[in-house]
């Protein structure tokens, strides 16, 4: 173990090191994305078999899109819902190159009965076979439909927030740019979970989470140059692929952040905030000491996790009802 690994290791909440070190040795390795996909299912399968029922009721829609594409957009609705309901538009993570709506569907269905709101969850198309713009165009087809779906789901089209985790959460950063630029959607909201901003990996962060079973360096490479077709990192890079290449933040709408301390996404997390901030978009930041990315859905039930769930409940809850708070 290197001095690094042995570091990391000791910085991690108990809970959550136990979790990791149980985790199987490819759990992150994307040299084969193929491979890697059909782990990533497999690991879905066998920690959603024995889940609990939370109620509600999930309803799948089919979305076009460009090239005539079916775009799936599932939507989970919590039991005795008040009608015009807020709603959140999510986005799976899996480094913009595996994952679907399945692998968050317990998520979106304790989010919806927890916040009180309906989650229309989209399965955008993955790189390298779908590059940049093809992804983040497929979120906001779908949010484009969403919105003008609105009444008849029984939805208040003024309380739509959007988020993500991970490679979700970078997508809602740039949907939320992306709605701003073209005036057509209102975004009351932006949720971003451990958020995949920026293509260049400079950070401190970036170069010390290297270990083996989480969302690492190498991970991350790859992830980022299936989308952008090799260029991560290069000059040119598009703001609607990685968010942290903006250079105007204004009027966007205001921002909830968490991230571990152990996360790839540190730096990137908190740089992002700061410029929220200093750009006038009202930010919430957290970070959590001990977690590593992801760890919130890996280690579920911990303190830790807990108290992120909570966290990201309650910021959702009081933006999307705003006369309860």
């Amino acid at each position: 173990m290197t001095d690094n690994i042995r570091s990391f290791m000791n910085r991690m909440d108990v809970d959550h090191r136990d979790r990791l070190e149980g985790l199987p040795a490819y759990f992150m390795d994307l040299r084969d994305i193929g491979a890697a996909r059909q782990a990533l299912a497999k690991f879905v399968d066998e920690a959603t078999a024995n889940a609990p029922d939370v109620g509600g009721m999930v309803a799948d829609y089919q979305v076009t899109a460009s090239e005539g594409h079916r775009l799936l957009v599932r939507i989970y609705s919590p039991d005795q819902l008040r009608t015009p309901a807020p709603a959140l538009y999510w986005m799976h993570g899996g480094g913009m190159v595996r994952g679907d709506v399945r692998m968050s569907d317990i998520t979106c269905q304790t989010m919806a009965r927890d916040v009180g709101c309906v989650v229309a969850s989209v399965e955008y198309r993955l790189a390298p076979e779908n590059p940049h713009p093809t992804p983040i165009e497929d979120c906001y087809i779908g949010l484009m439909w969403l919105t003008e779906r609105a009444p008849e789901l029984g939805l208040d089209a003024n309380r739509i927030a959007i988020g993500g985790t991970s490679a979700g959460g970078g997508m809602a950063a740039s949907l939320a740019l992306l709605c701003r630029d073209r005036g057509k959607l209102n975004i009351a909201f932006q949720l971003l979970l451990s958020p995949m901003l920026d293509d260049r990996n400079q950070t401190f962060s970036s170069h010390y989470a290297v270990h083996s079973k989480v969302w690492n360096r190498s991970a991350n490479l790859i992830g980022w140059n299936a989308l952008l077709e090799g260029a991560a990192g290069t000059d040119g890079v598009s703001q609607y692929a990685a968010a942290a290449r903006a250079t105007d933040l204004t009027a966007l709408p205001q921002a909830y952040i968490s991230v571990g301390e152990l996360d790839l996404f540190l730096d990137e997390s908190i740089a992002y905030a700061t410029r929220l901030l200093q750009a006038g978009v009202p930010t919430e930041l957290h970070v959590y000491p001990g977690a590593f990315h992801g760890s919130d859905t890996l280690v579920p039930g911990s303190d830790l996790s807990n108290r992120q769930v909570m966290d990201r409940n309650y910021a959702l809850r009081t933006a999307l009802h705003p006369r309860l708070a």
